[in-house]
Order: C-alpha cells, then sequence, then structure tokens
C-alpha cells in the first residue's frame, strides 16, 4: 500500500504525513505503537502542569489533545472506510481543551489513555479491508481516505513527541 499521494488530504495535514516513516498505513500505526509507549513512559510527573509560555497549554492539556485529535481521527477513517456520505465536520481544538478535564488527571493516567487509544486506533486498521482504506471522503470540507488519515495521525503524535522534548522537556 503505497504512501498517500496528492488529493488524497489536504496539504494542511502533509506536515504530519512526511513524518511519518514507512509505506504501509497499518504498519505505520503498527510501528509506532512501542516508540509511543516509550516517549509516555519517560515522561515526568512533576512536568504534568507545565507550560512553556503564558497562554500555551500545559504538558497534561497536550496529551489530552493528542488523545482528543486520534479519536477523532480514527472515527474519521472508521466512518469513510465503511462508505459514510455525509462530510465529517471539523472540531475546534483549543475548545476541546477548554473543555477537557486534563488539568485533574495525572501524567500517567493521560499516558495510558494515550497508548490505549493508539492500541484501539491500529485494531480498527488491521481490520480495514484495502476497498475500505482507499475509499475517498469528506473531513474539514477537504477530501480524505482512511490511508491517508493512518499517517496524517501517527505524524501528528509525532510532531506533538518533538515539540514536549523541545519545550516541556
Amino acid at each position: 500500500m503505497p504512501r498517500p499521494t496528492q488529493g488524497e488530504f489536504s496539504p494542511y495535514f502533509g506536515k504530519y504525513i512526511h513524518l511519518a516513516e514507512g509505506d504501509d498505513a497499518k504498519q505505520v500505526i503498527e510501528n509506532s505503537v512501542l516508540p509511543l509507549q516509550e516517549f509516555l513512559a519517560s515522561l515526568p510527573s512533576e512536568k504534568a502542569h507545565f507550560s512553556y509560555a503564558e497562554g500555551k497549554w500545559t504538558l497534561s492539556q497536550l496529551l489530552q489533545h493528542m488523545i482528543d485529535t486520534e479519536r477523532v481521527f480514527a472515527y474519521r477513517a472508521m466512518a469513510i472506510s465503511r462508505g459514510e456520505k455525509q462530510p465529517l465536520p471539523g472540531f475546534d481544538e483549543n475548545e476541546y481543551a477548554d473543555n477537557a478535564t486534563a488539568a485533574n488527571r495525572t501524567l500517567t493516567d493521560l499516558a495510558n489513555e494515550m497508548l490505549l487509544v493508539r492500541q484501539t486506533t491500529l485494531l480498527l486498521y488491521r481490520n480495514m479491508t484495502d476497498e475500505g482504506l482507499y475509499r475517498m471522503g469528506t473531513a474539514s470540507q477537504n477530501p480524505v481516505n482512511a490511508n491517508a488519515i493512518a499517517f496524517i495521525l501517527t505524524g501528528h503524535v509525532i510532531h506533538h513527541e518533538n515539540l514536549i522534548k523541545e519545550r516541556y522537556l
């Protein structure tokens, strides 16, 4: 299965697709689980409420954002692969963050949830047919397929891991 090509995703998501290594959507997600587990385990609990600048999310809020985004994108992949004809809406990441409970959670709890969500995404993709993987749909007013979403959601996590290493640790 090839990497996503132009027309299978919004150009905005190219930065995430670029970060995901490999050519097979299912393998890209599979290969991300252990590195994600190791990264999450390395996060120091004392940094949970740290923000690198005024108005920026805390580390806990950033992990919650990663969880929320993974769920939204996995839902999009499932819906599109199953033939959903209705355009799928975008979401306001800041509104989600404002209404989440990350401030009341431990990093361990958030890390465990992120890993479980990634594992359920992997199970979703393992059972997706090739036809479903390449079926086109619309999300956030842009064409996309489940193949591209696998690379997007993997690259999204890598993007935030890099930000955490650079700005939070």
